[in-house]
């Protein structure tokens, strides 16, 4: 049986490597690793060109997470905490999330994934959320992630996938969903009401997370997102 083939965006940024130094583009590899141990086969996206002209040659799409969207994008003003915003990336996945969207293409957002859905889809984000809940916990420390459960909502999709109740993840972010695009539906949130998961309404298989399920050795998600490119 042949793999179903998805497409996972990644990040451009200065790196190193064996000897080199130089601007990459680069995707953590627990993405690839997921993939794959669900039985699909990944293929790496960069914001370069015209990405979404390839949705029609792709069985899914993953959007990865990364650096802060232009609040431009959705309507309002930086915030002091904003960064590592970079325009063409904005502009590549914005385009390709439109197009899998319209073509009903098996989709899956991580952490800024979800972002990038909200924002396409008219929607808007809490810059810091610090601000709003009083601590760190979605982002403890720079490159360490923190555990804290979520809520999952009874029915939704995100609870078949992951199982009833509460699901402890691995968190790395400090926007989120502040207003929700049109058709998308909340369904999981931290105990402090972040919002950490949505769905799409009307989609074969819309969904995102908050969290980083690439980060676990449990790929349900993953999986759910290849099986159903199957389907």
């Amino acid at each position: 049986m042949s793999r179903p083939v998805i497409g996972i965006t990644c990040y451009v940024e200065p790196a190193r490597f064996t000897v080199w130094e130089a601007t990459a583009a680069l995707l953590p590899y627990g993405y690839v690793e997921h993939v794959v141990r669900a039985g699909g086969q990944p293929v790496i996206l960069p914001p370069a060109g015209d990405p979404a002209v390839l949705i029609g040659r792709l069985d899914g799409l993953i959007v990865a997470g990364g650096g802060d969207i232009d609040p431009a994008r959705y309507g309002e003003r930086p915030h002091e905490r904003t960064g590592y915003v970079r325009d063409f990336r904005d502009e590549a996945e914005l385009g390709l999330v439109r197009a899998a969207l319209a073509e009903g293409l098996p989709f899956l957002g991580v952490c800024r994934g979800l972002q990038v859905l909200n924002t396409v889809l008219g929607g808007t984000l809490h810059q810091h959320v610090p601000d709003l809940v009083g601590h760190d916990g979605h982002a403890p420390a720079p490159g360490r992630f923190g555990r804290m459960p979520v809520r999952l909502t009874p029915g939704s999709r995100i609870e078949k996938i992951l199982g009833p109740g509460s699901a402890d993840v691995a968190h790395y972010h400090h926007q989120a969903a502040d207003r929700l695009g049109e058709g998308l539906t909340a369904t999981a949130h931290a105990e402090d009401g972040t919002v950490e998961a949505v769905e799409l309404a009307g989609h074969p298989f819309a969904c995102a997370v908050q969290w980083h399920p690439e980060a676990d050795d449990e790929c349900a998600l993953f999986a759910a997102l290849v099986d159903h490119t199957r389907a």
